[in-house]
């Protein structure tokens, strides 16, 4: 598993304000079809190469939701309202926390802002979002 921006972004997460790094999560139902997170995985490479913590057991996706690719960005928004939810286990590791939020592609943003609702709700200090990649999705 390689990442093309290992050496810059490694550098720059290494010297991070970041206490805690955590994936997107994906419901049980997708990860047990596809067999993996990627976001989990790019969350755990950044974390095993600086000192950063990773837990992707923080936040879980509460219910399915339907890919995104075809939605608009208001349906999208809609789609990800309400679909996260912070593990009560884990509630007390974020309280106070700068958290890096790790995905593989953001379009509308409107999945990273969900998560990121959730958290600074359940107590987070600040969350700030790392994508592999940028996607322009529908403009609708």
């Amino acid at each position: 598993f390689y990442l093309t921006f290992y050496p810059i972004t490694l550098v720059y997460f290494s010297r991070s304000t970041s206490d805690l790094i955590l994936p997107v999560p994906l419901h049980w139902t997708r990860l047990l079809k596809r067999g993996f997170n990627q976001a989990a995985l790019l969350s755990q490479h950044i974390s095993a190469h600086t000192t950063i913590s990773h837990n992707p057991l923080i936040l879980k996706r509460k219910r399915a939701t339907p890919s995104q690719g075809h939605l608009s960005k208001k349906g999208r928004l809609r789609n990800a309202q309400g679909a996260f939810q912070v593990s009560k286990k884990y509630k007390k590791e974020i309280q106070y926390k700068n958290l890096l939020l790790v995905d593989d592609v953001m379009a509308s943003g409107s999945t990273v802002n969900a998560c990121a609702k959730t958290l600074l709700t359940a107590g987070a200090q600040e969350v700030r979002v790392l994508t592999a990649c940028r996607s322009h999705g529908p403009r609708t």
